[in-house]
């Protein structure tokens, strides 16, 4: 099984995460931070992930730490279970309708990390999470998962289904890149014969 727990601690956060890249979609999310939990499980279900998360922080200050820290360790829990990334397809991409709504997410398990965000929002807040924080998550989780990650809403009026989609669309993304390829199941997906550095 391909499956990896990391566990963080700071004077902010104390954080533990599993994560099974084979699993069918259960999710066991709890950061204290309700529509945060939301979207996790929307990642574990529909990315066929399994996925375990605690998370304790200073939600009297705010939700920032919170948010990024789940990010890190979620993005480190996936780097771990991956190992040498050997046999994955590498490369994933979804469109997402959702009602009004239409998101795209591209990305590439390189262990090159890097974030283009092009989702913008007409509200400060959904429930007690300040919307400018999802782009935190991402950048976290990319930075921390080694993925280069794009995700562009293309149109969408309503707040909530604009980051939901983003979330899904992440969810199939991964679910298509990190699934073994029978054909190169013994390989890594690289000219080089290892992910990361300059080109690959």
């Amino acid at each position: 099984m391909r499956e990896a727990t990391v566990t963080r601690k700071t004077k902010e956060t104390e954080i533990r995460a599993r994560v099974n890249l084979d699993g069918t979609g259960r999710a066991e999310i709890a950061t204290g931070i309700g529509f945060l939990d939301h979207m996790l499980e929307q990642l574990a279900r529909h990315g066929l992930l399994d996925i375990e998360l605690e998370a304790k922080g200073d939600l009297h200050i705010d939700f920032h730490h919170t948010t990024e820290d789940t990010g890190i360790v979620l993005g480190e829990a996936l780097a771990k279970a991956l190992g040498d990334r050997r046999g994955i397809r590498r490369f994933g991409e979804a469109v997402i309708p959702m009602d009004e709504t239409c998101s795209r997410v591209a990305l590439d398990i390189s262990n090159r990390p890097h974030l283009v965000w092009k989702v913008e929002f007409t509200r400060d807040k959904l429930g007690e999470m300040d919307t400018e924080l999802f782009k935190e998550w991402f950048q976290a989780f990319a930075q921390n998962g080694g993925i280069t990650l794009h995700v562009e809403n293309l149109y969408g009026l309503n707040n909530h289904h604009i980051v939901e989609s983003c979330f899904k669309g992440l969810a199939r993304a991964l679910r298509m890149a990190v699934e073994i390829d029978p054909r190169a199941a013994d390989s890594v997906p690289s000219t080089k014969g290892t992910l990361g550095g300059s080109t690959a």
